[in-house]
């Protein structure tokens, strides 16, 4: 099949037809905040335009390790929790999270999670628009 062409704010950009990343493929790194991150999908940091304004990446905490604590200036982002379970803390609220949870945390917020059982704690990092390494501070 031939590329399509969409035109996006007024700019023609190559179609992705089709992009697969495999999670084991990624590169494992060691975040500002404390998670072992793999990067799966980033916008910023793409070899071809992808028309999305999100980036999306897969985080581990080991038993008993937390995140530090760290707030997005602009961004939101979204947790999903794949597998274990810990402690939510996003300002002044604290939430236990388990398989299956979604959870939201707004720009400005101090946010970390800590695993509280005895497997890893693996959950996907939704960063509305995309993560920068200026965009968060660790506090």
């Amino acid at each position: 099949m031939d590329d399509q062409l969409y035109l996006h704010e007024q700019q023609c950009i190559a179609r992705v037809t089709m992009l697969i990343r495999r999670l084991q493929d990624r590169k494992s790194i060691n975040a500002l905040d404390n998670t072992t991150i793999r990067e799966i999908l980033n916008p910023k940091h793409e070899s071809q335009p992808l028309v999305l304004n999100y980036s999306l990446a897969h985080a581990t905490l080991k038993p008993d390790e937390k995140s530090l604590p760290h707030k997005f200036h602009e961004a939101s982002e979204v947790y999903y929790i794949l597998k274990g379970k810990g402690l939510m803390h996003i300002d002044n609220d604290t939430a236990e999270v388990f398989l299956g949870d979604t959870i939201y945390i707004p720009p400005q917020a101090i946010q970390w999670i800590e695993n509280t059982g005895p497997d890893n704690l693996e959950f996907l990092c939704i960063v509305d628009p995309a993560w920068q390494p200026n965009a968060e501070e660790l506090l």
